[in-house]
This record gives structure tokens, sequence and C-alpha cells, in this order.
């Protein structure tokens, strides 16, 4: 085992930020690809049952309609991700983007037990997930990327202050 650590640490993988930068680029380019999609009416579509059954986002079709929710998800998502990737600079602006990331997974995991036929009966209910829900556990993790880069950029911006 000894062996294996020394050849990961020389590979590059203890770098100082690794994870931080890795995270970060994989938000913004998650951001950007699942905000395009948003403007386009097949993913309007999609999202009917989704946000129909959010408690936090079903008011958007009232206010917004079908095509209208979706834009204003696609500029959200675009809003966060650019935030996101300005956090590379600024950590100011990531604290902006990672907050708009963490409201946004917040969001979208409280969908998840509204979400009818969520879990498969025929498998005994709960936890064996069924449409819609394996796709929203994802956010699960992102929501923990999302605290884990808020955070980060808060103690940056501390740090920032403190040494000046």
């Amino acid at each position: 085992m000894n062996s294996l650590s020394t050849v990961l640490a020389k590979s590059g993988l203890l770098s100082k930020d690794l994870d931080y930068h890795l995270l970060r680029t994989s938000m913004v380019i998650m951001f950007f690809f699942f905000g395009y999609q948003k403007w386009f009416a097949y993913e309007a579509q999609t999202l009917i049952p989704f946000i129909s059954n959010g408690p936090l986002i079903s008011w958007m079709y009232p206010v917004f309609g079908i095509r209208g929710a979706s834009w204003f998800l696609g500029v959200a998502e675009w809003t966060f991700g650019a935030l996101m990737l300005a956090g590379f600079w600024s950590k100011r602006l990531g604290i902006l983007g990672a907050g708009g990331s963490v409201i946004t997974f917040v969001m979208t995991i409280t969908i998840i037990p509204f979400m009818p036929n969520g879990w498969d009966a025929a498998a005994g209910g709960f936890p064996a997930m069924v449409g819609n829900v394996p796709f929203l556990m994802k956010d699960v993790v992102l929501l923990a990327v999302s605290i884990y880069l808020l955070k980060q950029d808060v103690l940056r911006t501390m740090s920032l202050t403190n040494d000046a």
C-alpha cells in the first residue's frame, strides 16, 4: 500500500488545490451544458414532472409558463456557472456562484420525496429508485460539491481580508 501511495503522491494527485480546481471546473461545465439544454422545447417538456412536483419550484409554471420556466432555469444555470468560472479569479464572485448552486440543488433535492412513481413498489418501495428519482439523486452529490466550494471561497475571502 505504501508503494501505491508513493506513486499517487508523485502523480500530482496531492497538488495543492487540485480537488478545488477540479470540482469548480466540473461545476462550470455542468452548469453550461445543463443550462444550454433549457433553451429547447424538448427540455421544457422533459422538465414538466420535475417542476410540477417540486415544492420549492412549482410556482414557476403559473408565473412563467412551461417554456418560460425552462428559460428561467437556463438563465439561472448560466449565471451560476459564469459566477463559478469567475470564482477562479474572484472568490467573492465564486461565493455568489456557489451560493446560487447550493440553492439550485436544495430546490431539486426537495423534489425527490414528491416525485410520483419514484420508488419501485414491486421491489419493496424505498430505496428501490425508478423513473426520475435516480436522475435527481446526483443532485445530492452536486449539493455537497456546492457546499464545499462555498466554504472554500468564504475561507479564501476571509484569508484575503485578514492578510490585507
